[in-house]
Order: structure tokens, then sequence, then C-alpha cells
């Protein structure tokens, strides 16, 4: 199983950037996919998640309104669409795939990808 994880970059406050996730090696179907992110000198932290067969989403209160999370079940692919981009936004951002949300955290998520860092400037 791979999670490629791509899109980072450094964009100004207000701006948007849709980030990336390439799954590959089994199919998807029944897993959750999730974005996670991890700023410097922090815990890792959730960012949404999506159920893959019915598309259902969910958001960390930090991000409802601005991000939004999809997949194309055609190209295998997860995405995060980020806008208004705040300076605490700033960390590496990690896509992430569980069996089943039993905690909502990290330790549901079995599958990670490596990561695409996303800078802010104020």
């Amino acid at each position: 199983v791979q999670l490629q994880a791509s899109g980072g970059g450094l964009v100004q406050a207000g701006a948007s950037l849709r980030l990336s996730c390439a799954a590959s090696g089994r199919t998807f179907t029944n897993y959750v996919m999730g974005w996670f992110r991890q700023a410097p000198g922090k815990e890792r932290e959730f960012v949404a998640r999506i159920t893959w067969n019915l598309g259902t989403a969910y958001y960390a209160d930090s991000v409802k309104g601005r991000f939004t999370i999809s997949r194309d079940s055609a190209k295998n692919m997860v995405y995060l669409q980020m806008n208004s981009l705040k300076f605490e936004d700033t960390a590496v951002y990690y896509c992430a795939a569980a069996r089943a949300i039993r905690r909502g955290d990290s330790s549901d998520y079995v599958f990670w990808g490596q990561g695409t860092l996303v800078t802010v400037s104020s």
C-alpha cells in the first residue's frame, strides 16, 4: 500500500492550495481516508476525513468552512482543497487510510503517506 501526498508549497495568508493523495496497492472502497497535519513542535492533529464509498466528510473545527476534502474513485485520489489559508495552517500534511473510525484520532489509521509541507506566510 502506498499513499503519496503532494501539492504543498509556500503561499501567502489568504491564498489557496490543493493537496493530492495518490492511493495505490489495494482497493480502498471500505476505507476512510484522512488528512492530518503536524506543525513544528506540535503533535499531529486531525484535519479532515472522508469515507471512500459514500463520500461523507468530517472536519476539524479549525478548518471547517475553509477546507474541503474530496475523492476521485476512478483515479484513486484524495484531495484537500485549502482556502483562506492562515499562518497557523503551516504544517506537514499527511494523508492516511483507516479501516474504521473508533477514536477519531491518528490511532485509527493504518496506512500513512510521507507528508507534504505547507508553509503560509503572514
